[in-house]
């Protein structure tokens, strides 16, 4: 994500709201979330013992649910944060 500080917040600000239209508790899709959380084991660990391909395709299923999660509880200059210690240094790294 590329902009000013600003213009950055305010693109989170606008997705986070996208994301509550479609998940929040009432919103249409809530029972989905609450499924998706079931299938990608959000809240369990996803380590399968002698299983390292099973443990990082649950590792991928758990980080896509917790952007939504994120996107959900998290004030917009949080997200900021959080996608400043992930998203960056992985972009830096493929440069």
């Amino acid at each position: 994500m590329k902009g000013t500080f600003g213009e950055i917040v305010d693109k989170l600000r606008v997705r986070k709201r996208q994301y509550q239209t479609a998940f929040s508790a009432g919103a249409p899709a809530h029972e989905a979330l609450v499924d998706l959380a079931k299938f990608c084991r959000a809240f369990e660990n996803e380590i399968i013992p002698g299983d390292h391909d099973r443990t990082l395709i649950l590792a991928g299923r758990r980080e896509a649910f917790f952007r939504i999660w994120n996107h959900l509880h998290l004030e917009p200059q949080e997200l900021v944060t959080v996608y400043r210690a992930t998203v960056l240094p992985q972009q830096e790294q493929q440069q």
